[in-house]
């Protein structure tokens, strides 16, 4: 087994002890949990509108310690079929330890309170009592644009980074993590805000690039737009370009007239399993 750490209440308090097997207790604290001393191998996930995949990571590093495994989301996404997709990704790991997931919804202790390409039942649901009560682990949820900003900044162009850095990534819509010195600010929910009288990602995401056949220097222009507004709001000192058109960014860099230095993610397709550990990472005995 890769990871051993349980953690669970006993009379008001955590008890924080090493176990070779499946922890029998349900009640698990979901938002403060720790390892004494040592680096942390969590189990990250990542869902998504059309798969939910994970893998083992090492958080001082990044790395994963077995091939990622990839299971299709359930057709509906609805949350019971979700946690069982869930379970079984802890279970072909044999995981016992901390999970952290990824999910796309604005993520309140817990608590979705949005849902984005995933059924509407969602919102009010709390995830990480959902998804301990199914594996038997300790679990802590965020949302997905925030999980592969947290890699981005620990692992990739971010690192080391000072000051305000926004993080788009650019896919079927625009997700948004914001960080103030490293510190993330979370649910930003940036890509929906309004531009020319729409959401705004409905017009300057991948997905209208595609839906429209637009020509990469007519979808940069508007896309330019949303990051002249996002400086005009925020006044960022960084921005980094994440998500799938990411790594297209030569055909469309000479378009945007934005000022501020802006760089593409180094994480890529892993941001979110690896973010989503991190967000798992133990916090301090007694914090």
């Amino acid at each position: 087994m890769l990871s051993k750490i349980c953690c669970v209440w006993i009379f008001g308090k955590v008890d924080y002890t090493i176990h070779t097997t499946v922890c029998s207790t349900k009640d698990y604290l979901t938002q403060d949990y720790g390892l004494l001393g040592g680096m942390m191998e969590i189990l990250g996930i990542d869902i998504g509108g059309s798969g939910i995949k994970g893998a083992p990571v090492k958080t001082r590093t990044g790395t994963f310690l077995a091939d990622r495994y990839r299971i299709a989301t359930p057709e509906g996404a609805r949350p019971g079929e979700v946690a069982k997709v869930v379970k079984k990704l802890a279970k072909h790991f044999a995981w016992t330890g901390p999970i952290g997931c990824c999910f796309p919804a604005s993520i309140q202790h817990g608590v979705a309170r949005t849902a984005a390409n995933v059924d509407k039942s969602w919102i009010g649901t709390n995830i990480e009592h959902l998804f301990a009560g199914i594996t038997g682990c300790p679990v802590r949820v965020l949302n997905d644009a925030d999980a592969a900003g947290l890699a981005e900044m620990r692992f990739g162009a971010g690192k080391g980074v000072g000051g305000l850095v926004l993080i788009v990534t650019i896919g079927t819509g625009l997700g948004t993590a914001l960080f103030t010195d490293g510190v993330l600010v979370p649910n930003t929910e940036l890509g929906h805000i309004e531009m020319n009288g729409q959401d705004a990602e409905l017009q300057a995401a991948d997905s209208a690039r595609k839906r429209e056949d637009l020509s990469w220097e007519v979808w940069a222009r508007r896309f330019d737009q949303y990051l002249q507004t996002m400086k005009a709001l925020l006044w960022p000192d960084l921005i980094i370009l994440g998500g799938g058109a990411s790594k297209k960014l030569e055909k469309f860099r000479c378009y945007l007239t934005v000022d501020t230095p802006i760089v593409p993610a180094a994480t890529l397709n892993d941001a979110g399993i690896i973010g989503a550990a991190l967000a798992a990472e133990p916090l301090k005995i007694g914090s």
